[in-house]
């Protein structure tokens, strides 16, 4: 009897431990991206990281395990997965150059022409707005039911769901059913 009590209570224990709130393992992520980018010799980069695996993954693991993901999972934000305030730069289907800040509550995008535009996140609304000229417009607000309300520039509202066939429905509200191929 006793036996089957220490094994309800480590089943219960284990329960608690391994329940499905994974969560990003972003430290230990970035250690292995550095880890095998930090020279050009993919061998030595094998080498460095049979020694440094064993000390340095198991620690960034047992940190993420314990500390970030239970962050991440009370809060809906990894701290180590923070981008807030880097920019990248990424070219546009019509060849320009864009430089992409990340901030606090969403995306600034600086043109190359210096035109400047804002897609921000209010949490409260559960909605996406874009900024342009100090003119501010919803573009999308997700919905309690799962459902997302997508806000269409002749102001006319839909109610899709976030799929491909919510994605359908958007494209022919906007282009009327007629797509082309772009590259």
């Amino acid at each position: 009897m006793k036996k089957n009590i220490k094994f309800a209570a480590v089943l219960m224990a284990a329960s608690l431990i391994f329940s499905s709130c994974i969560g990003s393992f972003s430290l230990f992520n970035s250690y292995a991206k550095w880890q095998r980018t930090m020279t050009n010799n993919k061998f030595v980069n094998a080498i460095v990281g049979f020694v440094l695996m064993p000390i340095c993954g198991s620690i960034s693991i047992l940190v993420d395990s314990l500390v970030l993901n239970t962050i991440e999972f009370w809060s809906g934000e990894n701290p180590m997965s923070a981008n807030v305030g880097k920019t990248r730069q990424v070219t546009g289907s019509d060849g320009s150059l864009y430089a992409i800040t990340t901030l606090k509550n969403g995306y600034e995008i600086k043109a190359e022409n210096g035109e400047v535009a804002h897609f921000y996140y209010d949490k409260k609304t559960n909605t996406w707005s874009f900024e342009q000229n100090g003119e501010q417009q919803d573009v999308f607000r997700f919905n309690e039911d799962g459902t997302m309300t997508v806000m269409m520039q002749d102001g006319q509202q839909l109610r899709v769901t976030p799929d491909e066939a919510g994605l359908y429905e958007v494209r022919t509200a906007a282009f009327g059913g007629n797509f082309f191929a772009m590259r």
